[in-house]
């Protein structure tokens, strides 16, 4: 019988482990990012206060086309940079959520930076 790893645990183990450095203050709120098979979510989170100040996925009415591709990834990394500057923030730390720093992870990333977010 051949064993498989078990992916989705060893990526919440690296997010715990991610997380226990990273905290978003209200100065810098955290920029937090989910990854699923056919879409793409974002938060600005305030771990301080426990409260969520914008967000942006693929799943939303206004957004056209398949969610799980990097064209997509990369217009929700500018819609959250947009909502972002309309509520006043500029720099965030980015939580890439266990997941490696490739692929859509990436293209969210350069997104938010091209929309005008520092991280």
């Amino acid at each position: 019988m051949i064993k498989r790893p078990n992916t989705s645990a060893q990526r919440i183990k690296r997010h715990k482990r991610i997380r226990a450095k990273i905290s978003g203050t209200p100065v810098r709120p955290r920029l937090d990012v989910f990854r699923s098979k056919a879409n793409i979510y974002a938060q600005i989170i305030d771990d301080v206060a426990g409260v969520t100040l914008c967000s942006a996925s693929t799943v939303e009415k206004g957004f056209d086309g398949y969610g799980g591709n990097k064209e997509a990834a990369r217009k929700v990394g500018l819609t959250i940079a947009e909502r972002a500057l309309e509520k006043g923030i500029k720099t965030v730390v980015f939580d890439r959520g266990g997941y490696v720093y490739h692929g859509r992870i990436q293209e969210l990333a350069e997104g938010a930076r091209e929309g005008g977010l520092e991280f």
